[in-house]
């Protein structure tokens, strides 16, 4: 059996060598193979994939009970958090990057890695599927902060390989208010403040008032923000806003827009800023409602066959 030293394990400047685990992966076979035939397939490979790089993981770093018992408490205590307000077991994927790999990969499996569509982001722990229909041009402003910069956003969803306009393209859009809360994390905003869910004209088209987005720390309450503070990060988002759009036969595009001036553009805590996702506000003139505008069109892809 061969020894494998680790550089961490030295006594009087010598390496000791370090305890040999499964070298042959017998027991991590035997876990693998106790799946029984009537397993779905792609459960099977999802599953033994995990498996062995969980096992590998132990083993390359000398996992010790304890460790793994506080990994196990905080996969707990971010179950013991979630509801059908806050996703904290989203969160703590988001921050560890997993979210926007996922995502990317999925977008690449879907559309190619070469499709000219909209790119996407994460959902991210805030998003509600139960916002009532929104009339366009309408603001989706229910509680104005008295910092709050009112945007005229609006733009076209065309199809991305024909560019023509598509109606019925149903679009919600969510974000904080400038404290950097979801209406759902603060009881002074009122419900569904700041998020709208809209429908595409004969034309293509989609228009809301909104606020100008502004950075904000996803919160440090819980797990998430535990993991933040002992890896030395901070907790802060860019502005942005999250947009969903979708159609039957279209595949749905779930993503966020940056300001361009915001602060964190180059070290988002979850990862999801994107280049083609930074946007400019541009000043308004000659509209009552607003002082700000955004004019952002949506590309999105028919399925693949």
């Amino acid at each position: 059996m061969s020894i494998q030293t680790s550089v961490n394990a030295v006594e009087n400047g010598v390496p000791v060598p370090k305890p040999q685990y499964d070298l042959n992966s017998i027991f991590t076979d035997s876990v693998i193979n106790a799946s029984g035939p009537k397993t779905h397939p792609r459960l099977r490979q999802l599953m033994a994939s995990l498996i062995r790089h969980i096992h590998d993981f132990a083993r390359e770093n000398d996992l010790t009970v304890e460790e793994w018992m506080k990994g196990v408490e905080m996969i707990n205590w971010a179950g013991q958090m979630s509801n059908d307000q806050r996703n904290e077991g989203q969160l703590l994927c988001d921050v560890i990057g997993l979210e926007s790999l996922v995502d990317d990969i999925t977008s690449k499996l879907l559309i190619g890695s070469n499709y000219e569509a909209t790119k996407s982001a994460i959902l991210g722990p805030f998003f509600r599927n139960d916002t009532p229909p929104t009339e366009n041009d309408a603001s989706i402003i229910k509680t104005m902060p008295s910092d709050g910069e009112v945007v005229y956003m609006h733009g076209i969803v065309r199809d991305a390989a024909t560019g023509e306009p598509i109606e019925g393209v149903i679009i919600d859009i969510w974000q904080c208010s400038t404290n950097g809360l979801y209406e759902q994390q603060d009881p002074a905003q009122a419900a569904f403040n700041l998020r709208g869910h809209l429908t595409t004209d004969e034309s293509g088209y989609y228009g809301l008032y909104c606020l100008r987005p502004v950075p904000y720390p996803v919160p440090d309450d819980g797990p998430a923000g535990r993991l933040l503070q002992l890896l030395d990060r901070h907790p802060y988002r860019p502005a942005h806003i999250h947009i969903m759009a979708g159609k039957p036969r279209y595949t749905s595009l779930t993503t966020q827009i940056f300001d361009k001036n915001s602060k964190y553009l180059t070290d988002d805590s979850v990862f999801a800023v994107k280049e083609d996702l930074v946007v400019d506000f541009r000043n308004l003139e000659g509209n009552p409602k607003a002082t700000l505008e955004l004019e952002y069109n949506i590309k999105i892809s028919e399925m693949k066959p």
